[in-house]
């Protein structure tokens, strides 16, 4: 028979042993988790240029102020009668300089270098588009005119 002692002394070994079990478990799930999060709000899962004419660049927000804009897309029609095609960007803005050229460019042709992430964060904007260039920023020649001067003549 083991005496108070051994008994005592084998129940702290057994505790140590699970504690150090539960240690690494919680280690290894603590690096899985953040692993995954980097992967999902850091690591670029695309990269692109986009172009048509920007409709507006705004700063926004309630705790993080971030630049959020929207592209119109020309020429994009869906492949099947009645099926629906969105052709607007959506899109958060990396720069301030950057953002307040856009501002000043509302209404133009705009092509623009996008980032494309797995997620948004709030910090960085609440798309997970993330424009980072521009292009190219071009005049339209208006076409209204020469749609008048058609019905006109």
């Amino acid at each position: 028979m083991k005496s108070l002692l051994e008994q005592t002394d084998a129940a702290r070994r057994t505790g140590r042993r699970w504690r150090k079990i539960r240690n690494v478990i919680s280690l290894i799930a603590v690096s899985v988790f953040v692993i995954w999060g980097a992967i999902r709000y850091y690591y670029p899962y695309a990269e692109g240029v986009k172009s048509g004419k920007l409709n507006y660049v705004v700063y926004k927000g309630l705790v993080f102020k971030t630049y959020e804009g929207k592209l119109i897309q020309p020429g994009i029609k869906p492949s099947e009668s009645g099926s629906i095609q969105s052709n607007e960007f959506v899109f958060s803005v990396a720069k301030k300089n950057l953002a307040e050229q856009l501002m000043r460019a509302g209404g133009k042709t705009v092509e623009l270098h996008y980032t494309e992430y797995f997620g948004a964060i709030p910090w960085r904007g609440y798309s997970r588009y993330v424009v980072d260039q521009i292009v190219t920023i071009s005049e339209d020649t208006p076409t209204r005119d020469l749609v008048i001067s058609v019905i006109s003549d």
